[in-house]
């Protein structure tokens, strides 16, 4: 096996795992934490099969907008975090075993496709997505305002939250 495919199958279990944990994690902010690291491991994927926009996005749409706000929302509710009742639907076990099924079956059909076991074709050499979504980013041709603009709402997002968070009731 290459390098390249054991890191691919070490993040796969590990974002495997993650995922796992974070249905079953009793802690909503626990279950947040183990998203993140499914997402990044989704990302990590995206990095090895070459995808550096997919990763790009990954990082910046899931991980730091998406699970960061998941987690300031569980936080800023001042709630109680744990629940006095069971976590555990009664019919899990009927559940635990149509997700092994299916996946038997997603494996069994995607294995006997013929282009499962073929190698992945070589991209070009001079293929940079991502540098050029980069200047993309800045460019003042393209989307500099929108950028700037996201980047905006969020801090007087990130101010709404800390004022709310202080303000006496």
């Amino acid at each position: 096996m290459e390098p390249l495919q054991i890191i691919f199958f070490f993040f796969a279990v590990i974002t495997l795992v993650a995922a796992f944990l974070v249905v079953t994690a009793k802690s909503l902010v626990h279950s947040a934490l183990w998203l993140i690291l499914a997402l990044f491991g989704v990302a990590v994927l995206y990095v090895t099969l070459e995808a550096g926009f997919f990763a790009a996005a990954q990082v910046l749409i899931y991980i730091g907008a998406i699970a960061i706000l998941f987690i300031f929302a569980v936080m800023l509710t001042r709630k109680d975090l744990r629940d006095a009742g069971t976590q555990q639907n009664k019919v899990w076990p009927l559940a635990a075993v149509l997700a092994i099924v299916l996946f038997a079956g997603l494996f069994f059909v995607l294995s006997s496709w013929p282009s499962f076991t073929l190698p992945r074709p070589d991209l070009p050499s001079n293929t940079n997505t991502l540098s050029n979504l980069g200047q993309a980013l800045v460019s003042s041709n393209a989307y500099l305002l929108p950028f700037e603009l996201a980047s905006v709402l969020l801090v007087a997002a990130m101010i709404g939250a800390i004022y709310v968070s202080l303000s006496k009731k």
